[in-house]
């Protein structure tokens, strides 16, 4: 990847977070449309995008890389389980909640596919897709735990009915039978799928306007932000290279 590449691809997530932003300040979208906008997108949208990323011609290399990256970002979810419960001494227990779930489910639930599609095309989306399923899994097991110190109810079937599981599901089969969906339903999943970075910014600036920024600013944030987007990150750089993974697979990791 380039860095143009890297630097346009910054540039038009920060302005469409900016769109949604602004359009909540002026009422266009209200503070309460991120549960409608947010369920668009979760329950279609990335779904659709999901399915056309398993769209592409299969071949032993590709399905092999599946399995190794759904190994990498199990051992990625472990590691980050098992750190939440070390990286935050003296967090309230209100906070440590939220800091343990966002150790463990990082904002690559909404980004991941937009960011992974931006820079490394249709298989790095593959690629993305498959890499999210343990973090779709542990949403609904560990991350319930954060807050309810149980493993909750129904979590089964809250992970088999999860629609992006069930995308992913449905995106595999045809991948291996090397399906082609009817012409009309073909251009209904990809122009969905390609609302994805759009609608995903603006729910993200929608949030972020309802935001108190004297709220956000403080040490714990902080130090937040630099485990889930630096040191976590890094960990996972060295350990990939220490191991020679694929370049591709790590960059994607």
């Amino acid at each position: 990847v380039d860095m143009n590449t890297l630097f346009d691809l910054q540039i038009t997530i920060f302005c469409l977070m900016l769109a949604g932003y602004l359009l909540t300040k002026l009422n266009v979208l209200t503070l309460d449309a991120r549960k409608p906008l947010s369920g668009l997108l979760i329950n279609f949208i990335l779904p659709c995008n999901i399915i056309v990323s398993f769209m592409i011609d299969l071949n032993h290399s590709i399905l092999k890389d599946c399995i190794v990256i759904f190994l990498v970002s199990t051992c990625i979810q472990i590691f980050s389980a098992v750190a939440g419960h070390f990286l935050y001494p003296g967090a309230q227990k209100e906070k440590l909640s939220v800091l343990q779930y966002g150790t463990l489910v990082s904002n690559a639930g909404f980004m991941g596919n937009p960011i992974a599609q931006g820079l490394y095309g249709m298989q790095g989306l593959l690629y993305a897709s498959v890499y999210l399923i343990p973090q779709r899994i542990v949403m609904w097991s560990a991350g319930v735990t954060c807050f309810t110190g149980n493993r909750g109810k129904n979590v089964i079937k809250k992970i088999c009915t999860h629609p992006c599981i069930i995308a992913v599901v449905i995106g595999l089969m045809m991948m291996l039978a090397q399906i082609d969906l009817p012409s009309g339903l073909d251009k209904t999943v990809h122009y969905a799928s390609d609302c994805t970075t759009a609608v995903s910014m603006i729910v993200i600036g929608n949030i972020l306007a309802g935001v108190d920024k004297r709220e956000i600013i403080n040490k714990d944030i902080f130090w937040f932000c630099l485990v889930r987007l630096l040191l976590i990150p890094l960990i996972v750089l060295a350990c990939c290279r220490l191991v020679h993974m694929d370049e591709f697979i790590t960059n994607v990791s």
